[in-house]
């Protein structure tokens, strides 16, 4: 699929902002007034502006509100519903420990729930199109939700929480990837099965479907080269895990822990490009594409 910067800020800056919120909503002794103040900032302008980037990448932006009263069929709506009531609750819990000093535990427990519901929620939009089958497996919740995690262990300052979270989400990005370049040939879908032509024999692209451009080549049909994606998951691997973790092995120091989490963001930007460029959605058989 052809990566939308929307969509990309979207997925990569929504999970690490309710990946803050659920550490920040389990934590014994949360921190409080300025501190908690600056902390839950942080956490709000990354799962708020990454709700709201990825309204931009809608045809009809105004119509966004829609999106919550489809939530009996469509994660979308689920998704949109969850973010909503997670983020009021954890406002809630934010005010009493910033304003009043009071730690309502439950009501922390709770939003933190509802922030790992959310970043649930917007991984099933994705894991549910059987249409792109290096999305349609059980890998991709544990990507999205392990990446939210270690993210956010590392912006709230849990440096031994980060590291251990940080090799398990590099782990599960290594599994999903070997296992996704496997996914269309294994799904059997091939062009023959698309045009329902294959019990007649071999099938090939005699001419395109129509000369010019369309939406479905514009957005479903992106092809990365081998050689380039290796190269780019490569560099992911390297900002997102291996350059955070040296720097977190070596003594603290708050310089450090910044370009540890800079380095971490752009690794994820990097692997979730990859993410959607590499989505090979199905129609692209009816281009050659595949």
């Amino acid at each position: 699929m052809h990566p939308a910067p929307s969509i990309i800020a979207f997925t990569t800056f929504s999970g690490l902002g309710f990946g803050l919120l659920v550490w920040l909503g389990i934590d014994p002794t949360p921190p409080r007034g300025w501190v908690g103040f600056v902390f839950f900032l942080i956490a709000y302008l990354m799962a708020v502006g990454g709700l709201l980037s990825s309204a931009l990448h809608l045809g009809h932006p105004e119509r966004a509100l829609k999106a919550f009263t489809q939530w009996r069929s469509s994660w979308l709506s689920r998704e949109a519903v969850c973010a909503v009531a997670a983020l009021t609750v954890m406002a809630l819990y934010a005010a009493f420990l910033v304003l009043g000093g009071w730690h309502v535990a439950p009501l922390g427990w709770l939003g933190a729930l509802m922030s790992l519901g959310t970043v649930f929620t917007t991984s099933m939009i994705y894991t549910q199109l059987k249409t792109v089958p290096r999305w349609n497996m059980p890998l991709t919740p544990a990507l999205f939700l392990t990446l939210s995690l270690a993210g956010g262990a590392l912006l709230a300052g849990r440096v031994t929480t980060a590291l251990v979270l940080l090799l398990v989400a590099g782990a599960v990005q290594v599994a999903w990837w070997y296992l996704g370049d496997r996914r269309l040939v294994g799904s059997g879908t091939d062009i023959g099965t698309a045009t329902g032509l294959g019990s007649r024999g071999a099938v090939r692209a005699f001419e395109p479907p129509h000369t010019g451009s369309n939406y479905l080549m514009r957005e479903m049909v992106f092809v990365v080269g081998r050689r380039h994606a290796l190269k780019l998951r490569a560099i992911a691997l390297i900002l997102m895990l291996v350059v955070p973790v040296a720097l977190l092995l070596l003594p603290f120091g708050h310089l450090l822990a910044l370009v540890a989490v800079l380095s971490h963001v752009a690794g994820v930007l990097v692997s979730r490009w990859l993410f959607f460029a590499e989505a090979e959605h199905v129609v692209g058989l009816y281009y050659g594409a595949r």
